[in-house]
């Protein structure tokens, strides 16, 4: 895994923002399904021998999965989502604890039998949390390791033990004045912070520090018992720590390049750790030395699972091979290939669940009880000792042959986006899949308006396109395979249309509709609707919302003073855009306090305020409020056409909203020169005003179709529709920064 920007995470601690940010993550279809590559694999057996087992699933896309396992079926019973970001490892622990960690610096406790109830987050990194690892037999003990080489000990009972609120609140306390990020109860000190703080902490937990580590740690893995781990990562050495004191035990060097994968033996005597040198080496800790070297791979080894009895290793990597090798014979045999990179490996029984970069998961043979087997089938090879040597045998030809064509089972995912392009429009988003299918979005309604199916995207782009020029009022990505739609303030209010460009027929056709402020209503409304169930039958306090379709007090407290006084701010109320419920697209945001979260938009319950969202999110929602905006103005000249004869309308510069119609230009020009009407569509200082033109506005017929003398307006010599706006006008027909200068000339009659 590689250190990138998170483009879809809400985190500050990557993305410094004055304000927060909110984002919405969309769904196109079956929501039980992962939509990016699964990183992690975790199997709980049953406790009786009539119970299902259960495979939980963690994946770039940022949810975890349950799945109920029987003879051959596997039904998604629960998803759990709260990450942020990508899910990088995930363990069992306690046989009902489900712990998780993310690139969005956090880790995660789960009720494994839940509906997807994250019972704790823990804020301890700093950065992207990569691994985690747990004891089979110490259902107490948990390790988690990433970037910036932080590696914590975890007390799963302690840690999950309840938290006063004394303490809750002293530990906000103090985490702004520690490092001034978002810092939950848990967090409360950092690699730099002495041991003598633990101590001194009322009611929270603070995990052992395994400090050592200069560089990111990739691997982590511990023996049944919990008391040994080890550690491995960009510096190429594994450490090993004592869990108990979080001291180091000893450092071992011989890979070339990053640890990517470590097991440890139930006793902790011995270490198989895989590497982006291709190679598999076994440590005998006892000896502080490599035993062994296997040159198995043709490429990184990221993934390591083991036979009970440890005489085995099960290998696989980015050369997309799934090795079994015999690790006192080096006798070594392919057993099946994939079509993308191996992530994870997971034992279940005789068979293996294998976890790559695609959204599905495959479950092959492996004998695991009896490996021998697998061997008895012929094709194995003696592993080498040097790194190149299956490189070197893979060149000449001799690449083994898999002993496993088809896996026994599958769970399918859906494929993931992993090419989108913003329309004109500014509604629409065009996106291509990895299974090469082409759609079109709406994102102020969050579904798909046309399948295309496998087309080109670029002749589809081509074929789309507008010519119509409105503000950037948000960013998307595609980070976690599905759109990802984002909204920062206050650029997202820059985009405004009118009531006829949306379709809607109950308002006046001129009347104007800010694009994020309905798109945001839309998101919110479910959450708005419980909110003021909740507090419809509490007796009215300051502050509160009251219940009633008119909000005129503040829900929340506000500490800054931020909206304009215009009218338009306050007047006009929309019904908002509507999100579907059936695939709701989830959020992810955050407030003041409590960190970073994601929800689906239907599962908000009302109690979510000003600690949970932005600020300026409610101000907008509840209050109608907007923030000041620039540039929503367009200046430009009004002049006669050369050589005509017409006389001058007006003298001077114009200004008019961006998104104001030619047609409306043509409507002042006819009442100042044909129709002799007041000038209403001008105000006395030279500034277009909302409404004006002609009576028939109001009525069916668009206002130039009702117009029987022809005046044309021109912009460098091209005649102009009548529905091209300003804005449009300025960027692709004057194309200069200065002012645009308009022409008008009479056409004889129709």
């Amino acid at each position: 895994m590689h250190r990138v920007g998170i483009a879809g995470s809400a985190s500050n601690s990557v993305r410094s923002r004055k304000e927060k940010r909110i984002t919405y993550v969309l769904n196109d279809a079956d929501d039980t399904k992962h939509c990016a590559g699964v990183n992690c694999l975790a199997v709980l057996k049953p406790s009786k021998p009539d119970n299902s087992s259960y495979l939980f699933t963690g994946s770039r896309d940022g949810t975890l999965k349950r799945w109920e396992l029987n003879e051959e079926d596997a039904t998604c019973s629960a998803t759990f989502e709260s990450h942020v970001d990508w899910v990088n490892d995930a363990v069992l622990v306690g046989g009902n604890t489900l712990v998780s960690c993310s690139s969005d610096t956090t880790v995660k406790a789960w009720d494994c039998f839940s509906n997807g109830t994250c019972t704790r987050t823990f804020r301890q990194h700093t950065d992207y949390v990569t691994c985690l690892a747990a004891a089979e037999r110490n259902g107490n003990i948990v390790a988690s390791g990433g970037l910036c080489g932080e590696v914590f000990i975890w007390d799963v009972e302690a840690a999950l033990a309840p938290v006063t609120k004394s303490g809750e609140a002293a530990d906000e306390d103090r985490s702004s004045s520690t490092n001034g990020s978002g810092i939950s109860s848990l967090r409360t000190i950092g690699s730099s912070n002495n041991i003598s703080m633990q101590t001194s902490l009322p009611q929270g937990y603070v995990p052992i520090s395994a400090k050592g580590h200069k560089e990111s740690v990739y691997a982590l893995a511990m023996n049944d018992t919990g008391n040994v781990l080890v550690s491995g990562g960009t510096e190429k050495a594994i450490r090993v720590w004592d869990t108990r004191t979080g001291s180091k035990m000893m450092k071992l060097r011989g890979h070339t390049d990053n640890i990517r994968a470590l097991l440890l033996d139930s006793t902790g005597r011995f270490c198989l750790s895989g590497s982006s040198d291709s190679m598999i080496r076994l440590w005998d800790l006892g000896q502080q030395r490599c035993v062994h070297s296997y040159a198995v791979h043709t490429d990184s080894v990221w993934a390591l699972a083991s036979t009970p009895t440890f005489s085995h290793v099960y290998s696989g990597g980015r050369d997309l091979c799934l090795y079994l090798t015999d690790l006192a014979t080096r006798e070594s045999i392919l057993l099946c290939t994939e079509e993308n990179p191996i992530q994870q490996l997971a034992m279940h029984d005789d068979s293996i669940w294998v976890a790559t970069t695609d959204s599905s998961v495959h479950r092959w043979p492996a004998e695991g009880r009896n490996p021998q087997k697998v061997f008895q089938r012929g094709g194995s090879f003696l592993a080498g000792n040097l790194s190149f040597s299956r490189a070197r045998a893979s060149m000449e030809g001799s690449t083994p042959v898999p002993v496993y064509k088809e896996p026994t089972f599958s769970i399918d995912g859906i494929p993931g986006i992993i090419q989108y392009e913003i329309l004109n429009n500014k509604r629409h988003v065009l996106t291509k899949d990895n299974a090469g299918s082409v759609k079109l979005w709406e994102i102020t309604r969050g579904v798909v308006i046309e399948n295309y199916g496998q087309v080109s995207f670029e002749k589809k782009k081509e074929e789309l396109f507008e010519m119509v020029s409105i503000p950037s009022w948000f960013t998307v990505d595609s980070r976690l395979g599905n759109l990802s739609v984002h909204l920062d303030t206050p650029q997202c209010f820059s985009a405004e249309l009118y009531t006829m460009d949306l379709n809607i027929t109950e308002k006046p056709e001129d009347d104007k509709i800010n694009l994020a402020r309905e798109t945001l209503k839309g998101l919110l409304a479910h959450w708005l609707s419980k909110k003021k169930h909740k507090l419809g039958s509490l007796p009215l306090a300051n502050g509160e919302l009251p219940p009633g379709r008119d909000i005129s007090t503040r829900s929340i407290t506000l500490s800054k003073v931020e909206v304009d006084g215009t009218p338009e701010n306050d007047s006009k109320v929309y019904p908002p855009f509507e999100f579907s419920t059936t695939s709701p697209p989830s959020i992810i945001t955050e407030g003041s306090h409590n960190g970073p979260w994601r929800k689906k938009i239907t599962e908000m319950d009302g109690t979510e305020d000003d600690k949970d969202l932005p600020w300026w999110v409610l101000d907008c929602v509840i209050h109608n409020r907007l923030p000041p905006r620039e540039n929503t103005k367009c200046s430009f000249y009004l002049q006669p056409y050369e050589g005509s004869t017409t006389q001058t309308v007006t003298q001077g510069k114009l200004s008019a909203p961006r998104i104001l119609r030619i047609h409306k230009v043509v409507n002042y020009v006819l009442e100042k020169l044909v129709l002799d009407k007041p000038l209403d569509s001008l105000s006395i200082d030279g500034t277009f005003a909302p409404g004006g033109g002609d009576g028939s506005f109001r009525s069916g017929l668009k206002p130039w179709q009702k117009i029987k003398h022809s005046i044309e307006i021109l912009c460098n010599n091209q005649v102009l529709t009548p529905d091209m706006s300003l804005a449009t006008v300025r960027a692709y027909i004057w194309k200069k920064p200065e002012d645009v200068v308009l022409n008008y000339r009479i056409v004889p009659g129709r």
